[in-house]
């Protein structure tokens, strides 16, 4: 009697862990993952970034690059020409090519 107590509790134990892991991957699958095609989306957009790309900050404004340094932007907006800000790159969350915008 106390082989199969001993050997239902570790099934009981082994099922436990199995769930667990299976958890795991599931969270990776829905959570982790998605969120690393992500992370190297944008940074494919990042580093393709050039001067004369017309760009969409994360504060909703649009603007030209003028000047790329290592992680900072000096970004044109407006028509009038005198608004030129420097800001990060972490902050540019859409690029528009001028050979791809519509004229």
């Amino acid at each position: 009697m106390s082989i199969l107590a001993t050997a239902s509790s570790t099934a009981g134990i082994g099922m436990s862990i199995l769930w667990i892991v299976i958890m795991f991957v599931a969270l990776y699958f829905m959570m982790i993952r998605p969120q690393q095609k992500e992370t190297k989306k944008k940074n494919a957009m990042l580093a393709d970034l050039a001067v004369g790309d017309t760009v969409l900050t994360t504060s909703g404004f649009y603007g030209m690059v003028i000047d790329i340094n290592d992680d900072t932007v000096i970004v044109e907006f407006g028509n009038n020409k005198n608004c030129r800000i420097p800001m990060q790159k972490a902050a540019i969350s859409m690029v528009e090519k001028p050979e791809d915008a519509t004229e």
